[in-house]
């Protein structure tokens, strides 16, 4: 037991080991979700009262049975005898059944409130900017709303119950040995204390490795989410063994991290009992001994020992939930590290709503980076009228999809302003800002549903004549027709069952769709052929008319017809106008063209 002590404290000074958070505010947050269910809890507390004081009834009827013997004597007084027991049978039986209607209440209660929480969590995934997303695995994330979830609604459900029968069984269990016998009460004043003392020294060095093992198992989560996602790359590149090995070695620390958490977890209980044994072996040695001074009754004694087990038991259960305990404050502490995160900030107090937008864009003086000191763009000036179509290109890093970011508020700039129609988009509502974009991204996203809800999916009450329109338009119609469903077909897992060149297509639908005086192209037809993107880019112009369009390309023979083209190359735009005019200034622009057509 020392060395395992010494363990403990040693291993709690590795680095590795993050430091206890909160253990009282983390308790006092789960208590206040708890509290809206406070009829339910006082109802359980009755449960809980009624249940352990009919069970602790029982050793003192044992003990008058016990007293209706007549030692040496050979006397039996059976009719006390079966009344007492059959009292005891009534009284256990009442003690389960109240148990029993405990455990589906508390099952009940915990439901609500993972519900809740889990609730709460995602509400507050949709309200965090997006550079949370950007710095922060999915996997993690998804492990917070899943598996810590789930630990505490399994501590809540089952460790709530046994910690609230521990304490009225120790109080009632105590109060009923200073009845029979104050003097040998005495014998837990030193194995109580001791118990504390050794439970609370061995619950603070695994804090922190409980601590560890939810992270550890968030990053492992992480990991094989990514690996998952880009199943394609890692076969194409061969990498299967080198992800297996990197894999062996995030489920090692996973694993060691679980086994140290649940291996010094478990001291608790075998100490704790040792330490109950100890106090039986000195309430048989001092019971016998007042036994014999006529202080006591054999039948006193019996009672004295069942209600010291059933002290002293509850003790060592509640040392062996602390382990479990633990595990759900450190999983409710990851919980609300995400629930504490900043939301994406207000919208100013005086921001107006941006209404019959026209789509003039101008940008002013930008300068913004995602790391302080490292900036991105840098003094960046731009000018886009109304129904023009904005081409921006440049080489990778050059800031292009940066600015997107900024015209969208998914960042806010670090200086400089950026105005809509002669405001100021930082004086504007977000949403209404937002509402008058319509985006597709090179990254295509679907939802589970049918192709028509996906296509329709930011315009309500949209008919199928509009649908299919917008599906002509983005040269999509004639593959939905083939499929056997139509347009009713179901789309799964993100799309998974049509190409990814189709999937682009069907998000460019449904930016198409949508009412909005601008749109943004983030290398949406990168997936797609170059004589299919050319015919999506006529259609657009004749869909988009009276729109301003701004779009990200890096094949530069689809932007030569662009009102404008914006060059970008370290943050800055180095030069803008017709593709003729670009080429005819044979400058930055006419090297990128000539280096992807010769």
């Amino acid at each position: 037991m020392a060395n395992v002590a010494q363990n403990l404290v040693g291993n709690s000074k590795q680095k590795t080991y993050e430091k206890p958070k909160n253990r009282k505010g983390t308790m006092i947050r789960l208590g206040k979700y708890m509290m809206r269910y406070i009829w339910l809890l006082l109802l359980a507390l009755a449960l809980t009262i009624g249940s352990n004081m009919f069970s602790l009834i029982g050793p003192t009827l044992s003990g008058y049975a016990i007293d209706a013997i007549e030692p040496g004597a050979g006397l039996v007084e059976f009719d006390r005898v079966f009344y007492y027991a059959g009292l005891m049978v009534i009284f256990y039986v009442i003690s389960s059944i109240l148990s029993y209607a405990l455990s589906i209440l508390m099952i009940h209660i915990s439901r609500k409130v993972v519900f809740r929480m889990r609730k709460d969590v995602f509400d507050k995934l949709l309200s965090l900017p997006v550079g949370y997303f950007d710095t922060h695995q999915t996997g993690d994330i998804i492990s917070r709303i899943s598996y810590d979830i789930d630990t505490i609604n399994a501590s809540l459900s089952n460790d709530l119950v046994q910690i609230l029968a521990t304490i009225i069984t120790v109080i009632g269990a105590f109060s009923m040995m200073v009845v029979i016998s104050p003097k040998l009460v005495l014998v837990f004043v030193f194995t109580v204390p001791l118990s504390i003392c050794m439970t609370k020294l061995i619950t603070s060095r695994t804090r922190p490795l409980f601590r560890l093992r939810s992270r550890k198992l968030g990053e492992l989560n992480g990991f094989v989410e990514e690996m998952i996602s880009g199943q394609k790359t890692l076969k194409a590149y061969h990498q299967e063994e080198n992800t297996i090995a990197k894999f062996d070695i995030k489920n090692e620390e996973a694993v060691e991290s679980y086994y140290r958490a649940e291996y010094f977890g478990s001291v608790t209980g075998p100490t704790v009992n040792f330490i109950n044994n100890l106090s039986l072996s000195l309430i048989s040695v001092f019971g016998a001994l007042l036994y014999l001074a006529g202080s006591m009754t054999i039948g006193d004694i019996s009672s004295f020992v069942l209600y010291s087990r059933k002290f002293s038991g509850p003790i060592n259960e509640f040392a062996n939930i602390i382990s479990e305990f633990q595990s759900a404050l450190a999983a409710a502490e990851r919980v609300f590290l995400l629930l504490d995160e900043l939301p994406e900030p207000l919208d100013a107090r005086d921001a107006k709503e941006l209404t019959h937008v026209e789509g003039n864009v101008r940008i002013e003086n930008v300068s913004f980076g995602y790391v302080e000191g490292n900036p991105i763009i840098k003094n960046l000036n731009l000018n886009a009228d109304k129904g023009k179509l904005v081409a921006i290109v440049g080489p990778t890093g050059a800031g292009k999809t940066t600015l997107i970011n900024l015209l969208m508020r998914f960042y806010d700039v670090g200086d400089g302003h950026i105005y809509v129609d002669n405001e100021e988009i930082s004086q504007v509502t977000r949403r209404s800002l937002r509402k008058s974009y319509a985006m597709v991204l090179q990254d295509t996203w679907l939802f589970e549903g049918s192709i028509f809800d996906n296509i329709a999916y930011g315009r309500a009450g949209a008919t199928m004549e509009e649908v299919v329109a917008a599906a002509k338009a983005a040269k999509i119609h004639s593959f939905i027709k083939r499929l056997p469903k139509g347009y009713d077909t179901i789309l799964s897992d993100d799309g998974t069952n049509i190409s990814k060149g189709q999937k682009q297509l069907m998000t460019i639908a449904r930016a198409m769709l949508l009412e909005s005086p601008m749109l943004i192209l983030d290398e949406a037809t990168s997936n797609v052929d170059t004589r299919t993107e050319i015919q999506i880019q006529q259609a657009m112009r004749r869909l988009m008319e009276h729109k301003t369009c701004f779009v990200i390309a890096h094949r530069l023979s689809t932007i030569q017809n662009a009102d404008i083209i914006l060059v970008v190359n370290h943050g800055e735009i180095v030069e803008q106008g017709t593709h003729e005019e670009l080429m005819k200034q044979k400058g930055f622009y006419h090297q990128l063209y000539r280096a992807q057509f010769e």
